[in-house]
């Protein structure tokens, strides 16, 4: 029987594929909160990031596209964040929900590894289907089990200089400062997995005969 030979995906079209969701999902929600902050109060950020986030949700029913899961977790997210923050009447307390929420998520991928269950490989299926023989490979499930540490250390790490950001600074220079630092660390981080990623493929590939399945 002929099998498909399974071609790695470029580090291009990944990062084509991950730079508008993190606009979408992480950069644009700040600029809005920042800008109805500037202009509105904390009230009025309060509601302009959850109306971002519904908006969002509202575009993709209208045009009939699906609404991904994590868009739907992330406006339940953000509707008790906002609820919370205007209770309170800290925009503190609404930008150290999420924090804490990282640190537990790191903590899950840190047990995940514990388990060989590791994290970042459901994830990955997800985006992109790998078959079963190279699932079962010891090479493939050491390589998911390190990227899970390093993302596990990598979400501490955002969520610390996060908080310690929001503790002592104001809100005006955490937003900036926050953003700049996140996305440094989380872009390394994935450029970093990525490229890791391809070469283990096709480390696997060249090491796999002509005649087996790939």
């Amino acid at each position: 029987m002929n099998h498909t030979p399974f071609v790695p995906p470029r580090l291009t079209a990944l990062l084509r594929q991950a730079v508008p969701r993190l606009l979408e999902g992480v950069v644009a929600p700040l600029a809005v909160f920042y800008a109805a902050l500037a202009l509105l109060g904390l009230t009025g950020a309060l509601t302009a990031a959850v109306s971002w986030v519904y908006l969002g949700v509202l575009w993709r029913l209208v045009r009939r596209r699906p609404v991904p899961g994590t868009m739907i977790l992330a406006a339940i997210a953000i509707t008790v964040r906002a609820a919370v923050g205007l209770w309170t009447g800290s925009a503190v307390v609404y930008f150290i929900q999420p924090e804490l929420g990282t640190i537990c998520i790191s903590m899950a991928f840190l047990a995940s590894v514990r388990l060989r269950r590791p994290l970042v490989q459901k994830l990955t299926l997800d985006y992109i289907h790998l078959p079963s023989v190279v699932l079962r490979h010891e090479r493939v499930r050491r390589f998911f089990a390190r990227i899970t540490l390093l993302w596990a250390f990598v979400l501490l790490m955002n969520s610390t200089v996060s908080i310690w950001l929001l503790l002592h600074q104001s809100i005006g220079t955490y937003l900036l400062v926050r953003t700049a630092a996140v996305a440094a660390i989380s872009g390394l981080a994935f450029v970093g997995s990525a490229w890791a990623f391809r070469r283990l493929l096709q480390r696997l590939h060249a090491d796999t005969p002509a005649s087996a399945p790939v």
